[in-house]
């Protein structure tokens, strides 16, 4: 009786003893696992035009909310961007966690005046251009940033009305308080709290991500693109 317990005693150590172990991946989980790793910190590349080669997007990475547009969407925002700043002397733009913006932009136009806002710091590679951001912490910003842009594009990385009021005290603290173009990607179901906060309509521009989203997307402006941006809803 006294053997048996001790084996017992036994069996229940070496059973302590591998709960202490730390868990093992199997070689196929670790290799699947360095892949992810290596894809969150790899460039998408682009080719080279006569400019010179272009800046790069980082991968996106879903554990911070990260949802890339479609070029074409990319590329017609920014146009509309570079149209606003074409009547504006000196412009500055601000991109509030929107990098694929930021990127057709300095794509388009190399020397125009861009500032990303972002929480995810592998965008330190942009170097002066990139400033981290919380939303949580809407105005930890620097104090010149106060007021100084021209053009500020935003959207917000979760869907709730609670990120958008704090987003929406960012766009305040960024923008100039008269002549200021404001430009808020979102979704659909964030319509009113838009008009609410911002005084923002929607364009019947639809936004497309390379991802398939469940939620549907609209831009909304603080101003009227006309024919551009496919015009504006307004209300019936």
């Amino acid at each position: 009786m006294e053997v048996e317990e001790d084996n017992q005693t036994l069996h229940r150590q070496s059973q302590e003893d591998d709960d202490d172990d730390p868990p093992m991946l199997s070689s196929h989980a670790l290799e699947a696992l360095k892949q992810f790793l290596a894809e969150q910190n790899q460039t998408i590349p682009e080719p080279e035009t006569e400019k010179g080669p272009q800046i790069s997007l980082l991968s996106e990475d879903w554990r911070l909310s990260q949802f890339w547009y479609q070029p074409e969407t990319a590329e017609s925002i920014a146009k509309e961007v570079l149209h606003l700043c074409s009547s504006i002397d000196s412009p500055r733009v601000a991109c509030i966690a929107c990098p694929t913006l930021f990127v057709y932009l300095k794509r388009l136009d190399p020397n125009l005046s861009v500032q990303l806002l972002e929480y995810d710091k592998r965008f330190e590679q942009y170097g002066s251009d990139f400033s981290l951001y919380d939303y949580k912490k809407p105005v930890e910003l620097p104090s010149e940033f106060k007021h100084a842009y021209h053009v500020v594009l935003a959207d917000p990385p979760y869907l709730s009305e609670e990120c958008l009021e704090k987003v929406t005290q960012t766009i305040t603290f960024l923008s100039q308080p008269e002549d200021s173009y404001l430009l808020l990607l979102t979704g659909e179901v964030q319509k009113d709290t838009a008009k609410k906060l911002l005084g923002l309509y929607p364009c019947n521009f639809r936004p497309q991500h390379s991802s398939k989203l469940g939620n549907e997307f609209r831009l909304f402006t603080n101003y009227d693109p006309g024919s551009r941006l496919d015009g504006r809803e307004f209300e019936k």
